[in-house]
Protein backbone atom coordinates (compact mmCIF):
# COMPACT_ATOMS: atom_id res chain seq x y z
CA UNK A 1 0.00 0.00 0.00
CA UNK A 2 1.38 3.42 -0.97
CA UNK A 3 1.60 5.72 2.04
CA UNK A 4 1.18 9.51 1.88
CA UNK A 5 4.28 11.68 1.88
CA UNK A 6 5.65 13.13 5.10
CA UNK A 7 4.91 16.68 3.92
CA UNK A 8 1.27 15.86 3.17
CA UNK A 9 0.74 14.26 6.57
CA UNK A 10 2.49 17.11 8.36
CA UNK A 11 0.52 19.81 6.59
CA UNK A 12 -2.68 17.95 7.46
CA UNK A 13 -1.68 17.81 11.08
CA UNK A 14 -0.67 21.46 11.34
CA UNK A 15 -3.37 23.11 9.27
CA UNK A 16 -6.20 21.71 11.35
CA UNK A 17 -5.29 24.08 14.18
CA UNK A 18 -6.59 27.19 12.43
CA UNK A 19 -10.24 28.24 12.75
CA UNK A 20 -12.39 29.84 10.09
CA UNK A 21 -13.11 32.72 12.46
CA UNK A 22 -12.06 36.23 11.48
CA UNK A 23 -8.60 37.54 12.17
CA UNK A 24 -7.93 39.12 15.56
CA UNK A 25 -5.45 41.91 14.91
CA UNK A 26 -3.76 44.34 17.24
CA UNK A 27 -4.02 48.06 16.52
CA UNK A 28 -0.97 49.39 14.70
CA UNK A 29 1.55 51.23 16.87
CA UNK A 30 4.79 53.08 16.24
CA UNK A 31 6.69 50.12 17.70
CA UNK A 32 4.64 46.93 17.20
CA UNK A 33 5.15 44.29 19.87
CA UNK A 34 7.45 41.47 18.81
CA UNK A 35 5.96 38.00 18.47
CA UNK A 36 7.52 35.13 20.40
CA UNK A 37 6.84 31.40 20.36
CA UNK A 38 4.81 31.43 23.58
CA UNK A 39 2.54 34.21 22.30
CA UNK A 40 1.95 32.44 18.98
CA UNK A 41 1.37 28.99 20.50
CA UNK A 42 -1.15 30.44 22.92
CA UNK A 43 -3.18 31.62 19.92
CA UNK A 44 -2.83 28.42 17.91
CA UNK A 45 -4.39 26.45 20.77
CA UNK A 46 -8.13 26.25 20.01
CA UNK A 47 -11.09 24.52 21.67
CA UNK A 48 -13.06 21.86 19.83
CA UNK A 49 -14.96 21.63 17.60
CA UNK A 50 -12.91 23.65 15.08
CA UNK A 51 -12.99 23.98 11.28
CA UNK A 52 -11.39 26.08 8.56
CA UNK A 53 -11.36 26.21 4.78
CA UNK A 54 -8.10 25.64 2.93
CA UNK A 55 -6.45 25.99 -0.46
CA UNK A 56 -3.40 23.79 -0.96
CA UNK A 57 -0.78 24.13 -3.69
CA UNK A 58 1.43 21.18 -4.64
CA UNK A 59 4.29 21.84 -7.01
CA UNK A 60 5.85 19.21 -9.23
CA UNK A 61 8.31 19.25 -12.10
CA UNK A 62 5.89 16.91 -13.88
CA UNK A 63 3.12 19.54 -13.85
CA UNK A 64 2.93 22.71 -15.95
CA UNK A 65 1.44 24.52 -12.95
CA UNK A 66 0.94 23.62 -9.27
CA UNK A 67 -1.93 21.29 -8.43
CA UNK A 68 -4.55 23.29 -6.54
CA UNK A 69 -6.68 21.50 -3.94
CA UNK A 70 -9.43 23.07 -1.86
CA UNK A 71 -11.66 21.88 0.92
CA UNK A 72 -11.99 22.01 4.69
CA UNK A 73 -10.07 20.91 7.76
CA UNK A 74 -12.03 19.83 10.84
CA UNK A 75 -11.23 18.88 14.41
CA UNK A 76 -14.57 17.51 15.65
CA UNK A 77 -13.10 16.35 18.96
CA UNK A 78 -9.77 16.37 20.77
CA UNK A 79 -8.67 13.04 19.29
CA UNK A 80 -9.73 13.42 15.65
CA UNK A 81 -8.30 15.37 12.69
CA UNK A 82 -10.15 15.45 9.35
CA UNK A 83 -9.03 16.79 5.96
CA UNK A 84 -11.80 16.89 3.35
CA UNK A 85 -10.83 17.72 -0.24
CA UNK A 86 -13.77 18.95 -2.33
CA UNK A 87 -11.98 19.94 -5.58
CA UNK A 88 -10.61 18.92 -8.03
CA UNK A 89 -11.67 15.56 -6.57
CA UNK A 90 -13.42 14.37 -3.41
CA UNK A 91 -11.34 12.69 -0.70
CA UNK A 92 -11.54 12.53 3.09
CA UNK A 93 -8.54 11.77 5.30
CA UNK A 94 -9.13 11.08 8.99
CA UNK A 95 -6.47 10.72 11.71
CA UNK A 96 -7.70 9.14 14.93
CA UNK A 97 -5.99 7.05 17.61
CA UNK A 98 -2.75 6.73 15.61
CA UNK A 99 -4.57 5.44 12.50
CA UNK A 100 -5.05 7.18 9.15
CA UNK A 101 -8.08 6.43 6.96
CA UNK A 102 -8.23 7.79 3.39
CA UNK A 103 -11.65 7.47 1.73
CA UNK A 104 -12.81 8.20 -1.82
CA UNK A 105 -16.24 7.49 -3.28
CA UNK A 106 -16.44 4.12 -4.98
CA UNK A 107 -13.20 2.87 -3.47
CA UNK A 108 -12.36 0.78 -0.44
CA UNK A 109 -10.95 3.05 2.29
CA UNK A 110 -7.19 2.78 2.81
CA UNK A 111 -6.10 2.33 6.42
CA UNK A 112 -2.65 2.38 7.96
CA UNK A 113 -0.95 3.17 11.24
CA UNK A 114 1.18 6.29 11.63
CA UNK A 115 3.78 3.93 13.11
CA UNK A 116 4.34 2.59 9.56
CA UNK A 117 5.86 5.94 8.54
CA UNK A 118 9.19 6.19 10.43
CA UNK A 119 9.77 9.87 9.58
CA UNK A 120 6.56 10.76 11.39
CA UNK A 121 7.75 9.41 14.74
CA UNK A 122 6.62 11.74 17.49
CA UNK A 123 3.99 13.35 15.27
CA UNK A 124 1.08 12.78 17.62
CA UNK A 125 3.10 14.21 20.49
CA UNK A 126 3.72 17.28 18.36
CA UNK A 127 -0.04 17.55 17.75
CA UNK A 128 -0.63 17.70 21.46
CA UNK A 129 2.13 20.26 21.97
CA UNK A 130 0.68 22.62 19.37
CA UNK A 131 -2.90 22.16 20.50
CA UNK A 132 -1.92 22.72 24.12
CA UNK A 133 0.48 25.59 23.44
CA UNK A 134 3.28 23.56 25.04
CA UNK A 135 6.55 25.08 23.76
CA UNK A 136 8.84 22.85 25.82
CA UNK A 137 7.27 19.68 24.46
CA UNK A 138 7.33 21.01 20.89
CA UNK A 139 11.03 21.79 21.26
CA UNK A 140 11.71 18.12 21.91
CA UNK A 141 10.95 17.51 18.22
CA UNK A 142 11.69 20.82 16.46
CA UNK A 143 13.97 23.82 16.64
CA UNK A 144 11.73 26.89 16.75
CA UNK A 145 12.57 30.21 15.11
CA UNK A 146 10.07 33.07 15.45
CA UNK A 147 10.24 36.31 13.46
CA UNK A 148 8.12 39.42 13.08
CA UNK A 149 5.57 41.28 15.16
CA UNK A 150 2.22 40.28 16.62
CA UNK A 151 0.56 41.92 13.63
CA UNK A 152 2.56 39.82 11.14
CA UNK A 153 4.71 36.88 12.20
CA UNK A 154 6.36 33.66 11.09
CA UNK A 155 7.28 30.54 13.04
CA UNK A 156 9.71 28.10 11.44
CA UNK A 157 9.95 24.52 12.74
CA UNK A 158 13.08 22.54 11.85
CA UNK A 159 12.89 18.82 12.72
CA UNK A 160 15.45 17.34 15.09
CA UNK A 161 14.70 13.67 14.34
CA UNK A 162 17.25 12.27 11.82
CA UNK A 163 14.59 10.26 9.97
CA UNK A 164 12.43 13.36 9.56
CA UNK A 165 15.44 15.43 8.46
CA UNK A 166 15.92 13.08 5.51
CA UNK A 167 12.47 14.02 4.22
CA UNK A 168 11.74 17.51 5.47
CA UNK A 169 13.78 20.69 5.82
CA UNK A 170 11.32 23.05 7.49
CA UNK A 171 7.70 23.85 8.24
CA UNK A 172 6.93 27.58 8.30
CA UNK A 173 3.73 29.03 9.73
CA UNK A 174 2.63 32.51 8.60
CA UNK A 175 0.14 34.52 10.62
CA UNK A 176 -1.44 37.86 11.27
CA UNK A 177 -2.49 38.56 14.82
CA UNK A 178 -4.31 35.49 16.17
CA UNK A 179 -4.97 34.02 12.70
CA UNK A 180 -2.81 31.28 11.18
CA UNK A 181 -3.07 32.05 7.45
CA UNK A 182 -0.61 29.74 5.71
CA UNK A 183 1.66 26.74 6.27
CA UNK A 184 4.60 26.09 3.97
CA UNK A 185 6.37 22.74 4.07
CA UNK A 186 9.75 22.50 2.36
CA UNK A 187 10.84 18.92 1.60
CA UNK A 188 14.48 17.98 1.15
CA UNK A 189 13.70 17.16 -2.46
CA UNK A 190 11.03 18.83 -4.56
CA UNK A 191 9.04 22.02 -4.45
CA UNK A 192 7.54 23.67 -1.39
CA UNK A 193 3.93 22.85 -0.56
CA UNK A 194 1.73 25.72 0.64
CA UNK A 195 -1.61 25.48 2.44
CA UNK A 196 -3.63 28.70 2.63
CA UNK A 197 -6.05 28.85 5.56
CA UNK A 198 -8.91 30.92 6.89
CA UNK A 199 -8.72 34.50 5.57
CA UNK A 200 -5.95 33.68 3.09
CA UNK A 201 -7.98 30.76 1.68
CA UNK A 202 -11.03 33.00 1.27
CA UNK A 203 -8.91 35.65 -0.46
CA UNK A 204 -7.68 32.97 -2.90
CA UNK A 205 -11.14 32.54 -4.45
CA UNK A 206 -10.73 32.94 -8.19
CA UNK A 207 -6.95 33.38 -7.93
CA UNK A 208 -5.00 31.00 -10.16
CA UNK A 209 -1.57 32.57 -10.59
CA UNK A 210 1.16 30.77 -8.65
CA UNK A 211 2.85 34.07 -7.77
CA UNK A 212 -0.36 35.63 -6.47
CA UNK A 213 -1.16 32.58 -4.36
CA UNK A 214 2.37 32.57 -2.92
CA UNK A 215 1.96 36.26 -2.07
CA UNK A 216 -1.22 35.44 -0.14
CA UNK A 217 0.73 32.82 1.80
CA UNK A 218 3.46 35.28 2.71
CA UNK A 219 0.98 37.93 3.79
CA UNK A 220 0.76 40.12 0.70
CA UNK A 221 -2.26 41.04 -1.43
CA UNK A 222 -3.27 39.03 -4.47
CA UNK A 223 -1.89 40.55 -7.65
CA UNK A 224 -3.24 38.28 -10.39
Amino acid sequence: MRLPSATKALSLALAIFALAAGTTLRAATAEPARADSDWILARLAQPVPARTSFVELRGSRLLKKPLRLQGEYRRPDRDTLVREVTAPYAETTTIRAGEVVIARAGRTPRRFSLARVPELAGLQTSFGALLGGDREQLEQHYRIDTQGTRQRWTMTLTPKDPAMQEKLETITLYGRGAELRCIETQPVQGDAQRTLLAGAARAATGVTGAGALAALCYGGAKSQ
